[in-house]
């Protein structure tokens, strides 16, 4: 055998070998994808969602904290701010990670309609209408406080629904965990915020 011939054998062997490593890494990286939310899935849908739904709660929260002195109520609205603004953050991290756009091009809710007698895409269950977010701006004293109760108290709901319908529709373990941690803590300040509402003379929501 040549030089010339030796050297271009060594070259194919190694040129060869590049090939079948490339070859493992794209089928590694398709496995590992293959295993990821799509956009369309019940959770990209519910990460999206969601976090539009806990920022108006949020919303909601910082403008009761500046229209009452009520310690109680600005303790549960600082609660909320925190931790559904967290929760925005995680959900936001999963859509990154999952090279997910934060917005569906198709349309909101497209992923819960039917559950629980949510039928219309594009529609959030327990969100306050523009009239009510305007009301609530407007008041103040024990009149914000009664109103953000109520608000609040049918946006938990809402959230409540949406968390449950991504149980039912998912067995990722960490959108199960969160969706879990939603339902448990929401129901929990659903009950504080109608004992609240009773102290404050207002019927419960």
């Amino acid at each position: 055998m040549t030089p010339e011939a030796g050297r271009g054998r060594r070259v194919a062997v190694v040129l060869a070998a590049l090939v079948l490593v490339t070859g493992a890494a794209l089928v590694a990286l398709t496995l590992s994808r293959a295993g990821e939310p799509g956009t369309d899935g019940p959770e990209a849908g519910f990460a999206r969602d969601m976090s539009s739904h806990h920022a108006q709660a949020v919303r909601m929260s910082f403008i009761v904290r500046d229209r009452t002195d009520d310690q109680d109520v600005r303790l549960l609205a600082y609660d909320i701010i925190n931790t559904q603004s967290a929760q925005i953050g995680m959900m936001t991290a999963w859509l990154d990670e999952w090279g997910l756009p934060k917005a569906d091009p198709a349309g909101a809710m497209r992923w819960m309609s039917g559950h629980g007698g949510h039928q219309r895409p594009g529609t959030m269950p327990g969100m306050a209408t523009r009239e009510q977010l305007a009301d609530l701006e407007k008041a103040s004293g024990s009149a914000a406080e009664i109103l953000y109760l109520r608000l609040m108290t049918a946006h938990h709901r809402g959230g409540v629904a949406m968390a449950e319908a991504v149980l039912a529709r998912t067995d990722h373990d960490r959108v199960r965990r969160l969706a879990r941690t939603m339902v448990d803590g929401q129901r929990s300040e659903i009950t504080l915020m109608n004992e609240m509402l009773r102290e404050r003379g207002g019927p419960a929501a």
